[in-house]
């Protein structure tokens, strides 16, 4: 049997799909994530089934879609009890766990779901890196939010303390705090989340001037959306920026990824980071996009590429024959993380998880049993992307849109209404009737899909498959 690999996790937030070197961006640089690419994998659409915080979250834990493990938007404290998660698969399987950052995000706040150790890079006093920031930084300064700049504001400026103090920077330097004490004797498993690029927009000032110098492209507008009705306020989510604060906006976004990516090379250098490099899997992924000003809305939940598409980068030793910048065009989700990583580590998939393991995919090509992935939210947005073609449907009105996202990856241009389109629009429908039939809100009676049934943002039948899922485990 070969040695284990160890594991490195890293996570982000709220960092778009197309925000990396890699990806041809005109701006932004992230040489550092470029390089887990250039040594390995990434997937061109691949895209968190929730896109919002904590229900994504709990699918890159359990590897469950958010139809079976309940959460469909940031419900507060519903608590979660999984039947398997991947910490605690590799734990049991003699990994050394632990998760050092952004907080899982889950309820009871506290519980470890498997992790051995957590560090919390929470913006609460009473988080570890909230601790250390009051014993660290100068009395009275007001903490993360003394800038006057909130968590889900479109402001920015730059962090007004030393760099040293940025939760970026403390997040990395605890990451090397544990490589450094670990256990040699068993493998690790290390999740390293970060807040960036989630607001406050306030990256160190070197990385906010870079954006502001170079400047920013320009969000991109289709020509079916529609600007607010009247301005909003700086946490609005359907926003028409433009100017001075555009650009702030923007520049502070990039500047955060930028920031984070360069800390990263602490963690990615052979000689004071990772030694035992060559034997580690790298993974890189994020929980969901930024609207970022495109198609006039800022933040996240909406099934456009913006929001819902995110980087999945991934470099492993030899053996696992992952290749060289290998790009791997077939549609994945959040939920294809936990399987992949466990069939990397040579542990046995639970039952209850949903995703499929991506390794077959890189070693050699062998297809996803599955044709197309679902994205949804509980503002009654479901999408449904076979990576080349993409069909949203609005539960709340009944509204379709669909994209030819090959000819047009920034969705400008609505074609459902279009007469070559109009005739494959049942074939996605059907296809949206039988991932939701079942389901306990009622969007269909198996016949249809039916709109304006009312929100929930849990599931009453959390652990549970839907039917659509059962037939696939089932076959």
């Amino acid at each position: 049997m070969e040695k284990r690999p160890n594991i490195l996790l890293i996570v982000t937030e709220q960092h778009r799909g197309n925000c990396l070197g890699c990806e041809g961006h005109p701006v932004l640089q992230t040489p550092n994530m470029d390089e887990i690419f250039a040594s390995g994998a990434r997937f061109s659409r691949f895209y968190s089934d929730c896109p919002i915080c904590m229900p994504a979250r709990r699918t890159i834990l359990s590897g469950q879609y958010p139809a079976t493990h309940g959460l469909v938007s940031n419900a507060g404290g519903v608590e979660w009890e999984p039947e398997a998660t991947l910490p605690q698969v590799l734990r049991d399987q003699g990994y050394q766990t632990r998760w050092i950052g952004r907080s899982m995000h889950q309820f009871p706040k506290r519980a470890r779901f498997g992790y051995e150790e957590v560090e919390n890079a929470g913006s609460s006093p009473d988080s570890e890196y909230g601790e250390w920031l009051k014993a660290n930084a100068p009395n009275d300064c007001g903490g993360w939010f003394g800038a006057g700049v909130m968590h889900n504001d479109w402001t920015a400026r730059p962090w007004p303390l030393p760099e040293y103090l940025h939760q970026t920077n403390w997040t990395v330097q605890r990451a090397l705090d544990f490589l450094r004490r670990r256990d040699p004797t068993c493998p690790f498993f290390l999740t390293l989340s970060f807040i960036a690029a989630h607001p406050p927009l306030q990256p160190p000032e070197v990385y906010f001037n870079r954006y502001i110098r170079t400047g920013v492209p320009d969000p991109v507008i289709g020509d079916w959306a529609e600007p607010p009705e009247s301005p909003t306020g700086v946490a609005g989510k359907h926003v028409n920026l433009s100017g001075e604060a555009l650009l702030n906006a923007r520049a502070g976004y990039y500047g955060l990824i930028n920031h984070l990516d360069d800390q990263l090379r602490r963690i990615l250098n052979p000689i004071i980071g990772l030694r035992q490099g060559q034997d580690t899997v790298v993974c890189l992924t994020s929980d969901h996009g930024e609207m970022l000003g495109d198609h006039y809305r800022w933040a996240k939940s909406l099934p456009y590429e913006g929001s819902a598409r995110v980087p999945f980068l991934i470099s492993a030793p030899q053996q696992f024959g992952l290749g060289i910048r290998n790009v791997i065009d077939q549609p994945a989700t959040l939920a294809d993380v936990m399987p992949t990583l466990l069939d990397m580590a040579g542990a046995e998939i639970p039952e209850s998880v949903d995703g499929q393991s991506l390794l077959p995919l890189f070693q050699n090509g062998s297809g996803l049993d599955r044709e197309y992935v679902h994205i949804e939210h509980k503002n009654g947005m479901h999408a449904l992307t076979d990576g080349r073609c993409k069909y949203i449907w609005n539960a709340q009105d009944g509204a379709e849109q669909m994209f030819d996202l090959k000819s047009d990856p920034d969705e400008l241009h609505n074609i459902a209404e279009t007469e070559t389109i109009r005739v494959q629009l049942p074939l996605w429908r059907q296809r949206l009737i039988e991932r939701l039939e079942g389901r306990h809100e009622g969007f269909t009676d198996g016949k249809k899909l039916i709109p304006g049934r009312p929100r929930q943002s849990a599931l009453p039948h959390a652990g549970k498959r839907t039917p659509f899922e059962r037939k696939r485990f089932v076959s």
